[in-house]
């Protein structure tokens, strides 16, 4: 079987490591030549919008995923003309539009922060008139990790002024959130079959700076029966009302004894890179089962895990290797400053009593070579 699979980055190049001892070949379409993805698998360089490509991409395979939700609609929907492509489309449409999806998932009973689009400078000042300060102005398509948004502190004109500039409004439509006060943010990953068979990986804490992914630990500390029983009725709802096959992970902040959904991802996610050696089956894996119909595998925890982004730059490989139990994951990029170029992950086996103080070793290394964009 060969699976094909919009775009070459990290995630893709985690896929097809996946998909090869399940004797799954893999195909890529991906603009850049020196995607990470490249090194695994059949690379074909060409923009997303290409058809010609596209169509000669669903000539080579039985099945076509894809690795990140900036893939364009069209180029989706031309793709799903010519061989099964799962996720849906649909997924993608709705996980693209911020403004949809909040309204999508407000529609299936899922609690979001409060939320107003933002078209022009005028309907900003209303918007931010009925949220009040703070609250987050965000593009409604194409921003992640922190990417086309910024935080409005103050309801003066000056302030608003500066928060459109900054995230180009003006020339792209927007969206108005209410700042949600959180005591953590959590995430919830599943897997579904096309038979409809749902199988959840335990939820995890995460931790975010600037927008991006800094940690996360699983499973997430002292959860309750309460909060793990609402993340996922919270994500049923959603693959149901999706026809959803593969993997989905939806990002969330606790408030008490309250979930409110921040957004989704139709596919694999940043949060659950912990499961290649903390969980019995890992996310990729179980992705690409899912795809191409094979049965879903455990998504049981082996023990405590910790998986920490690699931002900017990378420590040592001798000195992340010589803490015991830690695993190294570099995925080929060139660095920049907060660009993820690699991850660890740390599993607490059974019997050990050190975790902590090694996870506080892999801590420290990370911290030292992390290079922000205003470094």
């Amino acid at each position: 079987m060969k699976l094909g699979i919009l775009g070459g980055g990290q995630l893709a190049r985690m896929l097809a490591m996946a998909a090869h001892p399940l004797g799954i070949e893999t195909v890529f379409v991906d603009p850049s030549p020196q995607a990470p993805a490249r090194v695994v698998g059949e690379s074909l360089v060409a923009a997303y919008d290409d058809r010609d490509m596209l169509m000669a991409m669903a000539g080579r395979v039985d099945i076509a995923t894809y690795e990140f939700e900036n893939v364009p609609d069209e180029a989706a929907r031309a793709l799903a003309s010519a061989v099964r492509l799962l996720p849906p489309p649909e997924a993608l449409r709705v996980s693209q539009d911020r403004v949809i999806e909040k309204q999508t998932l407000a529609s299936l009973g899922v609690p979001t922060p409060a939320f107003r689009a933002v078209d022009d400078r005028a309907a900003l000042s209303d918007a931010v008139a009925a949220l009040g300060a703070p609250c987050v102005l965000k593009t409604r398509r194409f921003g992640y990790d922190g990417k086309g948004q910024a935080v409005i502190r103050s309801t003066d004109a000056s302030a608003l002024d500066r928060a459109w500039q900054l995230v180009g409004a003006g020339r792209v439509p927007c969206i108005l959130e209410g700042f949600v006060a959180f005591d953590r943010e959590l995430s919830q990953l599943a897997a579904r079959a096309a038979s409809g068979e749902v199988r959840f990986y335990p939820l995890v804490q995460s931790q975010h700076d600037r927008g991006v992914l800094r940690e996360t630990i699983a499973p997430a500390p002292s959860t309750s029966a309460t909060i793990e029983a609402l993340a996922r009725g919270h994500v049923q709802r959603l693959l149901e009302h999706l026809d959803y096959v593969g993997v989905i992970a939806l990002e969330l902040f606790q408030i008490g004894d309250a979930l409110f959904a921040n957004e989704f991802a139709p596919r694999v996610h940043n949060s659950g890179h912990w499961t290649i050696e903390g969980a019995e089956t890992s996310q990729f894996e179980n992705h690409v089962r899912a795809v191409c119909g094979l049965p879903l595998g455990s998504t049981g925890a082996l023990g405590r895990s910790a998986m920490l982004n690699l931002l900017g730059d990378v420590p040592a490989s001798a000195d992340v290797l010589a803490i015991r139990g830690a695993h190294l994951h570099l995925y080929g990029k060139s660095a920049a400053p907060w660009r993820k170029l690699g991850h660890l992950t740390l599993v607490e086996r059974s019997g050990e009593t050190d975790f902590d103080a090694r996870l506080a070793q892999l801590r420290a290394l990370v911290d030292a070579s992390i290079v922000a964009p205003d470094a």
